[in-house]
């Protein structure tokens, strides 16, 4: 009987807190949940600015990066950045060897 009255306590306690806690709606704009989107799974805000590369990166400047987590791991649009710079500093240093060579 006691363990009973603690439970039904403990359970209304927990209503009042967490009717207490929730956010209140300030305007009259519908909510995340209103419109379908899950709620719960949002994507986390970065505690620290991502640092990417320049426009062209040097051997040190690839130690340096670094990635803000999202929900998944790391954020794809900051990945795929990246190895776009790579990549496209990689064509130019090729392009620029093959004029180099060739005109010697």
């Amino acid at each position: 009987m006691e363990i009973g009255l603690l439970f039904v306590a403990v359970l209304v306690l927990g209503g009042i807190v967490f009717a207490l806690s929730g956010k209140r709606r300030t305007s009259g704009a519908p909510r995340e949940a209103d419109r379908g989107v899950l709620v719960g799974l949002v994507e986390p805000v970065p505690s620290l600015p991502p640092v990417l590369l320049p426009a062209h990166p040097r051997a040190s400047d690839i130690g340096q990066v670094r990635f803000a987590v999202g929900l998944r791991g790391y954020r794809a649009d900051q990945v795929d950045e990246v190895l776009g710079v790579l990549g496209g500093e990689i064509e130019r240093l090729r392009a620029e060897l093959a004029t180099r060579q060739s005109g010697v």
